[in-house]
């Protein structure tokens, strides 16, 4: 048998000139210590989203890592008309020799900020894949007990063009106002709450669609293309298209996510998923139909809006620009409920396309305006006489 010599290979000697050898008082320590938590404990959400986004007014010594062709780096603060305390503070001057440490935490109000929901990369992928997985399974059984026999034809058609448009609102907001307001928001906190959302109105303008898909190959008469003519040409709808077009037209970020979640989405939104769809689909023998845009109003209803209360709630009461936030805000309200009531108002139609008919539209407008001032006052803010009727 030919034995073979061992190689030879370097040894590794370690010298504690690696990195993590030091030990230092926190060396054992498996939390972080660079921010304060809002309450007692420290959370895995406030573990991986505070300060991932840096700020010059903390740590970064050389200042912002990127920038704009006109020079300005990083997240300027005006990109909102909003401000929160110590936002008029200069950056820290930044010198060889300065090191890396700026105001004391927090450097201004913007960091104060905390999703209640406590939205993340992680919870965003498991909380869209249970509700996809549920409706899938719902539009499933539905297909096999062969449910949709049972629609008659004024729902079929109803369905086509008005389910089917509605998708345009989800996928136009999501897309294009919702994930452009998130990169103008000043912190990581505010990123990723927005940007949940955001993921919020495509997954269910995705719902929609594959809805739609289904339809038309399981309903004979279901004319899968129909929402193109009732978005594109439908008087009904237009005024909820002008008004979406608008919104995503917005600059200021902050009142892009205050116009979408304070204003349109109880005045019109809920309108349309709760008073309308929700109410008459039931009553026309349609239990699916339901299911798809409930899954829409739970992501408004109990998730996002709870993000947004938070983050403008704490702009209302900052100790430092309250009474200016305030004013802009309300400023934001008399531009926007007017344009909101009078695109519901040309969807009224709506309401008598159907066999049977849902509660009718001024109760249904009613319930939407109470639930829009509730919204507004939790934001300590006064709807403006004009308003009030």
């Amino acid at each position: 048998m030919t034995e073979t010599s061992e190689r030879s290979v370097p040894k590794p000697v370690f010298t504690d000139a690696e990195a993590g050898a030091k030990t230092f008082p926190d060396s054992t320590k498996r939390e972080f210590n660079y921010y304060t938590p809002a309450k007692r404990k420290q959370t895995r959400y406030e573990d991986v989203t505070v300060e991932v986004q840096p700020d010059p007014r903390h740590y970064l010594a050389q200042g912002w890592l990127y920038g704009f062709s006109d020079g300005r780096g990083g997240y300027p603060l005006d990109w909102t008309a909003l401000k929160a305390w110590g936002s008029d503070r200069p950056e820290p001057e930044r010198y060889p020799g300065s090191g890396g440490k700026g105001y004391d935490w927090p450097a201004h109000g913007w960091h104060e900020f905390r999703d209640p929901n406590e939205e993340w990369e992680l919870t965003l992928y498991r909380y869209n894949a249970t509700v996809v997985r549920q409706l899938n399974q719902n539009m499933e059984n539905a297909r096999q007990a062969k449910a949709f026999d049972q629609w008659n034809p004024n729902w079929v058609r109803f369905v086509e063009r008005n389910i089917g448009a509605w998708m345009h609102v989800d996928h136009g907001l999501g897309l294009y106002l919702y994930a452009n307001a998130q990169r103008r928001a000043p912190t990581n906190m505010h990123n990723n709450a927005i940007s949940v959302n955001s993921m919020h109105r495509i997954r269910a303008a995705q719902d929609i669609a594959l809805y739609n898909l289904m339809l038309t190959e399981d309903v004979p008469s279901f004319d899968g293309s129909a929402h193109l003519e009732a978005w594109n040409s439908d008087p009904a709808w237009q005024g909820v298209r002008d008004l979406a077009e608008q919104l995503t037209g917005i600059w200021d970020w902050a009142e892009a996510i205050f116009a979408a979640n304070v204003v349109f989405e109880p005045l019109f939104g809920e309108l349309f998923r709760s008073q309308l769809v929700q109410q008459i689909a039931p009553r026309n023998g349609d239990f699916v139909t339901p299911t798809v845009v409930g899954a829409a109003e739970y992501d408004f209803a109990e998730r996002d809006l709870r993000y947004t209360t938070a983050m403008f709630g704490l702009l209302t009461t900052d100790r430092e620009f309250a009474e200016q936030n305030k004013a802009i805000m309300r400023g934001w309200l008399t531009d926007w409920v007017p344009r909101a009531i009078e695109a519901a108002r040309r969807l009224q139609p709506l309401w008598s396309q159907t066999d049977v008919k849902p509660p009718r539209f001024e109760d249904s407008l009613d319930a939407a305006k109470s639930r829009f001032s509730g919204i507004v006052t939790d934001l300590h803010l006064d709807i403006p006489k004009e308003l009030a009727q």
